[in-house]
């Protein structure tokens, strides 16, 4: 544990000023770490010469050291502890023998280094990476790594520079390019005689040290220009060669639009890390012609630069951490932190055009400490715990060592637990004390604590004087201060005056660090008041005696005084206080000592001044003091300037201002001065500025500012084209002056609006429409107005408008617009806003997308639902009507709100068998809309055990699926309750079932899965475990091919020509067997089809002299001639019929019959003979 110690302080004037602080022991010292950093102080505690602690790093150089090469170098390091620490050093992670260095030594008992050079040597030779070691015998400190760099300014490289030729009007950049220094120099710009080059908004030197010129002018070429580079170190100034100019002049200059010479381009990007500076710069080019000042009585011309404006995107920018310089050209913010990351647009302008730069800033961060390990002082068998949190961008890791090594290299130690950035510890032994180191790091940077866990056994003891005295002011908050240590931890307790069982409640209150507090002190407490600290290992005490005192004040003083020169004033200064303080009175003029002499005399309780004078004029302050508070009043002391007494009149309002004049006009400006009346014997404390304009409001004087009264010149900023005539009014402590006489008229010249219009917002004021307001920035502007619906890619709408108001209508509900405005008058456009978002009108939510009762037991229905599938607008919340069901009879309406992110409700049942109804609907701002209405199922008075289902089975198809179940209800006992869960959006489909399975369940989506469920009607508790089930896709439409007029046809034309071939071969097998085609007597039968001699073709195969299968053949092969052949009918015996009658005598010749029948042969009859024959 850490002791704590508070301190106290006395009361002044009447007002308690505390400080708590917390005391980290450290060998025989104490650190005070306080709530109040300007009180913290070093707190002296009495040597603990016992007291053995591991060594602390007290003091090291800084990480990022540079050393001047003409100087020793000196490395501190500085640590304590008990005994006193060892130090050693390493060198670029290596160890650093310092003994065998003769330029190197060490401070005694110290480890700051000291390196030499008076022998020789250079020190480049010891730049490097050093990190120093304390050692004692309870562990190892670290420093941390100091980065050793010798400062260095090299000399610029010589070079020859020629003229630089540029035409008139032109920009320029004339480079600087300083030599590279450590660190970095600092660079300027003069002439060759030494004077600086003036720099102002057309001249002026970039952040990288360069010279620009927005636009050239003759007068640029009638000196040179040198780049100077001032090394810090060495305190030396190096000029480069001068640059000389030939300026091109010509009769006309063409005007420009601004161009940006720094940076390039119309984006770029910038890291800075957190609590850096963050500069950022844009230098434009451009010109106008010249031009007569028509303000100006003088003809001396003028040729305006463009002006440099800055924006930051999404917001605006941080006035209290902003500031401009070089003349708007440069944006810094000295200290960055994550929220000033963005887009930052600065945007030059002049009467041609604008030009705009977007400049993206991230933020980064090197780690620090969220939360910084702490030396821990524990007693054996104790718990405790080392945290280390840091954070950064990005998020910097943490390592852990101990006494320098990394943790998870030492040896095992059971009572160590590393948890990421934590250490716990429990039951911590003696010898196990340590120090610890934490590193957190990431890509910018590093930090390292050490944090040493003592483990001691000591008893208590106090760390004050043994008796103490406080005195304090009645009526005031006190506090008595014990300050104790002790190992393990004392209890301690407050006793007053001896007595009582401990004081803490009520008017007194007991801090953790032992100190007593009295929340308001009375007399009858003041006494003795005992603090005693006990332990295991014994036990201390300490005494605080307090007295209570009245406190000191002022009763009665003078006040506010005027007084004729010459004469004599007294000034009262009645004090009480308590009568055993004593108390000085001091007085003051003017926050000065009071010098007293025979003029002014201190009388008691008085301060006399006589023979007054003008030096006397001024305020008198008298200061009450005691030990322990003090008081003061004051009065202002008027002198007035003649001795008559009808003069001493009280002070008065004063006279107005005269002779106001008008000078150093400019476009958007002017400087008015005037000549102050009499104050009146009362000083004046401020001017009020008005003006008048006869153009918009004639005749109406309003106000422009006020500054103090010690000035009577300002230059007041004005608005473009406007005819101003002013007046100016003296205020004082009595009250304002008349209003002085009007100046003269002053007319500014037009100009195109430079703000953006405030207050932009969209939002709908019917569910149809969108209202675009903002703020008026000015008298006589238009404003050009530009929406479009959000994440759509449509083109912007936009209307041109007077008023500060436009209604876009014909909206869809509740939907998001980008909205973005500009002011234009008759001179041109102004910028334009930074685009924000605006939503159409909200309207009343549809119904819930689902609304039931989930589940139901014996004293409780839970309901659940889902949010509405169009809100119109953003959910306010759900409202939940219900009311108990007996039949026809309902019972009174209960109403329910819940919030928009709660979707459930449990309703507990008085009476397990009431039904009820419930109305649920969503609410947004416009109302509640659409309810969805359940009513929850009956109850049964008894409930059979052992009820349950189970075994469900599914049949799917496409559309529709066939279902079954077992159970063990009664039968026509019970309903049931199909429950399916449509796996892609998780909608439930409810199929209520008063018959017994299976149960065909049509309308479902094809290819699709679900979750089913089936639970009882009455016993919603009673429910089959959940079955999943995929239907079947869909199937493709197909023709019937079997309807098709085509096919029909096709197929009765192959059954057609079937047929007929069966009729031939059927004629032609039984004609083969009877009739031979023809014969050839003569001629022998070849097995190729041969030609007559007359041309003709006779067609006959090898198959003419086969008998047909069947037919009888005789014993000598031939065959037998049917009885019926027609060749014995044959007329003339010459001639033959064909079978269908046709003579065919003119063919073939009638053969004998031994021949006829010795070369009779059956036709073959295969389809080819069959169509041979026909032919």
């Amino acid at each position: 544990m850490i002791p704590l110690i508070k301190t106290s302080h006395t009361v002044q004037n009447k007002t308690l000023v505390v400080t708590i602080c917390v005391c980290v022991c450290v060998c025989d010292f104490a650190f005070i770490i306080c709530t109040q950093p300007h009180l913290c102080n070093l707190l002296f505690v009495p040597s603990l010469p016992t007291v053995k602690q591991p060594p602390t790093i007290v003091k090291q150089s800084v990480k990022d050291y540079i050393v001047d090469p003409r100087d020793n170098i000196i490395i501190e390091c500085e640590a304590k502890g008990n005994p006193v620490p060892m130090f050693s050093w390493r060198r670029n992670g290596k160890f650093f023998n310092i003994g065998k260095d003769p330029r190197v030594s060490m401070r005694k008992r110290s480890g700051t280094l000291e390196i030499g050079f008076r022998s020789g040597g250079r020190p480049e030779d010891y730049e490097g990476e050093y990190q120093c070691f304390a050692t004692n015998d309870f562990g190892v400190a670290l420093s941390s790594k100091i980065l050793l760099r010798v400062s260095k300014a090299p000399l610029w490289p010589k070079e020859v520079l020629e003229p630089v030729v540029v035409t008139e009007g032109s920009p320029l950049v004339l480079p600087c390019n300083p030599p590279p220094g450590l660190p970095p120099p600092f660079t300027f710009w003069m002439n060759s005689m030494m004077i600086p080059i003036p720099h102002d908004k057309r001249v002026s030197m970039g952040l990288n040290g360069d010279l620009y010129f927005s636009n050239v002018i003759a007068q640029d070429a009638q000196t040179d220009y040198s780049c100077n580079a001032r090394f810090l170190f060495t305190q030396t100034i190096q000029q480069k060669n001068p640059f000389t100019l030939k300026v091109q002049t010509s009769r006309k200059v063409a005007e420009t639009m601004p161009t940006f010479l720094s940076p390039s381009g119309s984006e770029s990007s910038k890291m800075v890390l957190r609590d850096e500076r963050l500069l950022l710069e844009c230098i434009a080019a451009g010109l106008l012609p010249f031009t007569p000042n028509p303000h100006l009585c003088t003809s001396t011309p003028t040729r305006p630069t463009p002006t440099i404006k800055w924006f930051k995107k999404g917001g605006d920018l941080p006035v209290q951490k902003v500031k401009f310089e070089n003349f708007n050209k440069t944006l810094k913010i000295v200290s960055v932190s994550e929220e000033d990351a963005g887009e930052y647009v600065c945007m030059a302008n002049n009467h041609v055009g604008s030009i705009r730069h977007s400049i993206i800033v991230q933020v980064k961060a090197a780690p620090y400490w969220l939360d910084k390990p702490t030396d821990l002082v524990l007693a054996p068998d104790e718990n405790g715990r080392l945290v280390c949190r840091a954070n950064g961008n990005p998020k910097p890791n943490i390592q852990w060592l101990i006494n320098g090594q990394p943790i998870n290299s030492s040896l095992p130690n059971p009572s160590r637990q590393v948890l990421g950035d934590t250490i716990i510890f429990r039951s911590v032994q003696m010898g196990s004390s340590a120090v610890y180191q934490c590193n957190a790091s990431n890509q910018h940077g590093y930090l390292l604590a050490n944090a040493f866990v003592s483990v001691l056994d000591m008893a208590p003891r106090m760390l004050d004087p043994k008796t103490r005295l406080i005195k304090v002011v009645e009526n005031n908050r006190t506090f008595l201060d014990c300050p104790f240590f002790g190992s393990p931890l004392p209890e301690l307790r407050w006793f007053k005056n001896g007595q009582g069982s401990g004081l803490d409640g009520g008017q007194y209150r007991v801090y953790i660090n032992g100190t007593l507090e009295i929340k308001q002190a009375r007399a009858e407490d003041a006494g003795t008041y005992t603090c005693v600290a006990n332990s295991i290992l014994g036990s201390a005490n300490k005494q605080v005696h307090l007295e209570v005192k009245e406190p000191t004040r002022i009763v009665q003083a003078s006040g506010h005084q005027s007084v004729i020169k010459g004469s004599t004033v007294h000034l009262e200064c009645k004090v009480k206080s308590d009568p055993s303080l004593p108390v000085t009175v001091t007085w003051t003029k003017d926050d000065k000592p009071l010098y007293l002499g025979w003029r002014l005399k201190k009388d008691g309780e008085s301060l006399t001044i006589n023979n007054v004078n003008e030096g006397d004029e001024g305020t008198y302050a008298c200061t009450v003091k005691s030990e322990i508070d003090q008081d003061s009043s004051s009065a202002r002391l008027t002198v007035l300037g003649t001795g008559r007494r009808e003069d001493a009149l009280p002070p008065g309002p004063p006279d107005p201002p005269i002779d106001l004049d008008l000078s150093d006009p400019a476009a958007r400006s002017v400087r008015l001065t005037w000549i102050p009346g009499n104050d009146h014997r009362s000083p004046i404390t401020e001017f009020l500025v008005q003006f008048e304009e006869n153009r918009w409001e004639p005749g109406r004087w309003q106000n422009l500012s006020t500054y103090p009264g010690d000035l009577n010149s300002v230059v007041l900023q004005l608005a473009p084209f406007v005819n101003y005539q002013f007046r100016v009014i003296a205020i004082n402590s009595v009250g304002q002056s008349q209003p002085s006489r009007p100046s003269l008229r002053y007319k500014t010249s037009g100009a195109a609006p430079d703000a953006i219009p405030k207050g932009l917002r969209g939002w709908g004021s019917k569910k149809d429409n969108m209202e675009i307001t903002w703020e008026r920035n000015g008298p006589n502007l238009h404003y050009n107005v530009f929406w479009r619906q959000k994440d759509t890619g449509e083109e912007w709408s936009n209307v041109t408008t007077l008023e500060s108001k436009h209604i876009v209508s014909n909206t869809d509900t509740y939907v998001p617009y980008e909205i973005k405005i500009q002011a234009r008058n008759d001179f041109g456009s102004g910028p334009e806003s930074n685009v924000v978002n605006g939503f159409s009108g909200e309207d009343m939510p549809d119904a819930p997308r689902f609304f039931r009762i989930s589940r139901r037991s014996f004293d409780t229905i839970h309901l659940e639902w889902d949010k509405p599938l169009e809100p119109n607008g953003i959910l306010t919340g759900y409202q939940l009507k219900y009311q108990t069901v007996n039949g026809s009879r309902l019972g009174r309406p209960q109403l329910e709100m819940f919030p928009p992110n709660v979707t459930d409700f449990t309703l507990r049942l008085l009476d397990r068998s009431t039904r009820y109804r419930f109305y649920l609907s969503a609410r947004t701002q416009e109302g509640a809309g659409g309810v969805f209405a359940e009513e929850s199922p009956h109850f049964t008075n008894e409930v059979a055990p052992g009820r349950k289902i189970w075994d469900v089975t599914v049949e799917p198809n496409s559309n529709y699926t066939n279902i079954n179940w077992r159970h063990n209800f009664p039968a026509g006992s019970s309903e049931f309750v199909l429950e399916f869960t449509l796996d892609s959006n998780k909608t439930v489909k409810v199929v209520p079932v008063n018959q017994q399975p299976p149960i065909a369940v049509a309308d479902l989506i094809a290819g699709a899965k679900y979750h089913l469920r089936v639970y009882s009607h009455e016993l919603n508790s009673i429910s089959s475990q959940p079955f999943t089930f995929e239907t079947k896709a869909a199937y493709i439409d197909q023709v019937d091919i079997a309807t098709q007029g085509w096919f029909i046809g096709l197929m009765c034309a192959i059954a057609l020509i079937i047929l007929i071939l069966l009729i031939v071969c059927f004629i032609k097998r039984s004609r083969g067997g009877k009739y031979p085609v023809r014969d050839k007597k003569d001629l022998p039968l070849d097995p190729v089809d041969q030609k007559d001699q007359d041309g003709s073709f006779d067609y006959h195969s090898d198959e003419d002299n086969k008998p047909l299968q069947g037919s009888q053949t005789s014993l000598d092969g031939n065959v037998k001639e049917s009885d019926d052949s027609l060749v014995d009918y044959g007329e003339g015996g010459d001639g033959q019929f064909n079978e269908d009658g046709s003579f065919i005598g003119q063919y073939t010749v009638k053969k004998d019959k031994d021949e006829t029948e010795g070369n009779e042969s059956s036709e073959a009859t295969s389809p080819v003979n069959a169509i041979y024959s026909l032919a």
